[in-house]
């Protein structure tokens, strides 16, 4: 009997959760549902028209020929645009202005653009943010992010295309935006970052390339270019893959700077090159005004270059590890047996890992005097060390020494720059200070 009761509350506790789950489950359905089922609009084909069916009311509020208008349409009075799978030609370019959120998502459908573009806009960064395009294959046209915040550009396919994306200021800046899981294939410029319009500051800062492969496939084109005066700066490529020189191509550039790409982090960074006889083909070119990208870890540059980076105005080239130098700095020398200003002298935005520092003094010393060089560092928290002398009663060169060192070096901290100001015991003076220093980064 006891068990027989045990099988009945077995057989009831069962039909409960079964009826809980049944009487639950629609609402489960709905918190996972589809973007399809949550968007403002549905646009779909169902030729030779193209309709958009109401995500609200299931109604079809829209539906011409003009592709163009049925998706402009749907995105100034709706929010959200799901495209379903097909092929689409717009005849004019689609525009995104003034949006917050807005998405444009698909399952993979093929917008036949022919040179127009998708324009996400804002009159300036405050109106226009956080809006994202994801799942699309674009053919021959471009998506322009234009004073706007936070812009996602997700799962794309990019071919044939004479710009794929471009960034440009007009207003005010659009920084923040991330760049993911996008193929550009065969394009002649697949990201640019264009010189800002005034009034409008060049700030691109805070974007993300992320896991993105770039494959030029004919002569004359660029991966990632930064234009003059535009600042691709403080921002993160990670994970992507350049591949050029295919079928001995020729003035094809992985990543073109002319403007800056400073704190710029290149992190599994992987320029590929299958040219057996290289013909301008260079991973990285750096150009008059450029400030250079950090080199990072697992950099590569793999086959055969014109150069890996073409750098011929000499500019810094940024590295974690790396090293740098910089000679006759000019001291000021002061008076009356008082310091004058100091020169504080850093790795160009990076912290210093080690370094070795010469001085000289030149000129003529005056009878009796004594000029004193003062070293110190300045840390990354703005503190700073104990100081070195070195004392000099007439012209010579002389190394800092591993004593001197030791006076400098804290206990623990990330030194930052080396400040070096200098005095004469006299009131007047002709001696002239100069160093040299010569490091690595961290």
């Amino acid at each position: 009997m006891r068990n027989l009761h045990k099988t009945i509350l077995i057989v009831l506790v069962t039909l409960v959760l079964a009826i809980v789950c049944l009487w639950g489950y629609p609402a489960y359905l709905k918190t996972v549902s589809s973007p399809v089922e949550n968007c403002d609009y549905l646009i779909f084909q169902d030729a030779p028209l193209v309709k958009a069916k109401n995500g609200r009311n299931g109604a079809i509020d829209l539906s011409s020929t003009n592709t163009s208008a049925v998706i402009n349409q749907a995105i100034a009075e709706g929010n959200s645009i799901y495209i379903k799978a097909g092929e689409y030609t717009p005849s004019s370019d689609i525009l995104v202005h003034n949006k917050k959120s807005a998405q444009i998502i698909s399952d993979g459908a093929i917008i036949r653009c022919n040179g127009r573009r998708i324009i996400i806009k804002g009159d300036n960064y405050t109106s226009s943010q956080h809006n994202t395009l994801s799942s699309l294959e674009i053919i021959n046209g471009t998506i322009r992010i234009e004073n706007s915040f936070k812009t996602t550009i997700t799962n794309i396919v990019f071919r044939n295309c004479t710009t794929a994306i471009e960034f440009a200021n007009t207003k005010t800046w659009s920084e923040g935006a991330k760049i993911e899981n996008c193929y550009f294939q065969n394009c002649s410029e697949s990201i640019v970052f264009r010189t800002p319009i005034n009034p409008a500051t060049g700030s691109y800062a805070n974007t993300e390339i992320n896991r993105c492969y770039f494959e030029l496939s004919h002569d004359d084109s660029v991966g990632i270019e930064v234009e003059p005066n535009a600042d691709f700066t403080g921002s993160l490529m990670h994970n992507v893959r350049i591949w050029i020189g295919h079928a001995d191509k020729k003035n094809q550039t992985g990543i073109s700077v002319e403007g800056s790409m400073l704190q710029t982090l290149l992190q599994n960074v992987v320029f590929e090159s299958f040219a057996e006889s290289p013909s301008a083909l260079y991973g990285i070119v750096l150009g008059q005004a450029a400030e250079s990208p950090t080199i990072g870890g697992e950099v590569s540059f793999l086959g055969n270059w014109t150069a890996r980076v073409y750098n011929p105005s000499d500019k810094w080239i940024f590295g974690l590890g790396g090293a740098f130098k910089r000679e006759d700095v000019s001291i000021p020398v002061g008076l009356g047996n008082t310091y004058s200003s100091n020169q504080s002298i850093d790795a160009y935005h990076q912290k210093i890992a080690d370094f070795k520092t010469r001085i000289q003094v030149a000129g003529t010393f005056g009878y009796d005097e004594t000029v004193t060089v003062r070293f110190r560092l300045e840390f990354i928290d703005n503190t700073v060390s104990k100081s070195a002398e070195k004392s000099f009663n007439q012209t010579g060169t002389l190394w800092l020494g591993p004593d001197d060192m030791l006076k400098l070096l804290p206990s623990q901290n990330v030194i930052w720059a080396i400040i070096v100001d200098a005095k004469t015991s006299q009131v007047s003076t002709n001696a002239i200070v100069q160093v040299d220093i010569y490091g690595t980064t961290a």
